[in-house]
């Protein structure tokens, strides 16, 4: 019931955004707009939905944007390289491994230095948000590569619709959603993920594996941003080395206005996807209604600031 209650302001603000947007943009609430609003925030959900993980455990990943770019960049490069002109399911599936495998090494490390090391998350994965974003730019010396137009079900990933009708990011978005939300909820991991982060000494001393734990979420994070990244790089039909600029930001965002402590060890799933979708709606609403993109900047950062004020309150009421 107490999520519940949690959830009710959240809602609110969703309806109140809609209406207000639909006062200033009359075919704001059509339904091809609305599927059009589901696909775009599809890619920062994902994202947020692993950045869900690494806050509860009281870490950060600021990599997750240049690794959007990194594996969009290495599936894209590899295919290209290997399969030239033709399409080939093989090559296509050693290639989207290829760009998953780069993210998971990325991920294992922050978690192994994260667990083992003195250092900060925040310093850890600033250093691999630099040398992911560098790797990036060394692809094709920094020039995008355009996906072929015979590389279908490359392109389809972020373009497709299924049955005609329903965006195949979203198709992939709520399957991850769903998948989150049971490994998070309904799971021993799940368990162990808030224990760490509710109190790390009392979860080493009741036996949890924090080490593991600690690994696996980053492990998560990374594949997930890596998913994200390839969804991107369909939608823009070419591999874009500077790509996925500030996405850690705006997936922080979402987890944040969701209601996930940054104290970690509180928060949901269902409550991160609702915070995607509203900063989708005012990312989508603002750039309609033709509002500069600076105000938009400072529309943001103030939902951001006021969610970690009410984030504040709400734990000096619990001490």
């Amino acid at each position: 019931m107490k999520v519940v209650r949690q959830m009710v302001p959240l809602l609110a603000a969703i309806i109140i955004l809609l209406l207000l947007f639909r006062i200033w943009v009359p075919t704001f609430l059509s339904p091809e707009n609305m599927l059009d609003l589901t696909q775009q925030i599809s890619v920062n959900t994902i994202l947020a939905l692993g950045m869900t993980l690494v806050i509860l455990i009281g870490g950060i990943d600021l990599s997750v944007g240049a690794m959007v770019a990194l594996v969009g960049t290495t599936t894209v490069y590899c295919l290209s390289a290997i399969s030239g002109d033709t399409q080939n399911t093989g090559y296509l599936l050693l290639s989207l491994l290829s760009g998953l495998g780069v993210a998971a090494l990325f991920g294992i490390f922050h978690g192994i230095a994260a667990a083992k090391t003195a250092m900060p998350p925040f310093i850890i994965t600033l250093a691999s948000m630099l040398i992911a974003r560098g790797c990036a730019l060394r692809f094709n010396s920094g020039l995008p590569i355009s996906i072929g137009d015979q590389q279908t079900f490359l392109l389809a990933i972020g373009n497709g619709r299924l049955f005609d009708v329903v965006p195949v990011p979203v198709v992939i978005m709520l399957t991850l959603f769903v998948l989150m939300a049971l490994l998070l909820h309904r799971t021993r991991f799940g368990q162990h993920v808030y224990a760490l982060g509710g109190n790390r000494e009392a979860a080493l001393y009741t036996g949890i594996p924090v080490v593991r734990v600690e690994v696996m979420v980053y492990l998560i994070c990374s594949v997930l941003a890596g998913i994200a990244g390839m969804i991107h790089t369909s939608q823009l039909y070419s591999a874009e080395p500077g790509s996925g600029e500030m996405f850690e930001l705006t997936a922080i965002a979402a987890v944040v206005v969701g209601g996930t402590s940054f104290t970690g060890g509180r928060g949901t799933i269902f409550g991160t996807l609702i915070g995607a979708v509203i900063i989708g709606i005012l990312d989508k609403g603002l750039n309609q209604a033709g509002i500069h993109y600076s105000l938009q900047y400072i529309v943001k950062g103030a939902v951001i600031l006021i969610a970690v004020y009410i984030d504040v309150r709400r734990n000096r009421s619990t001490v």
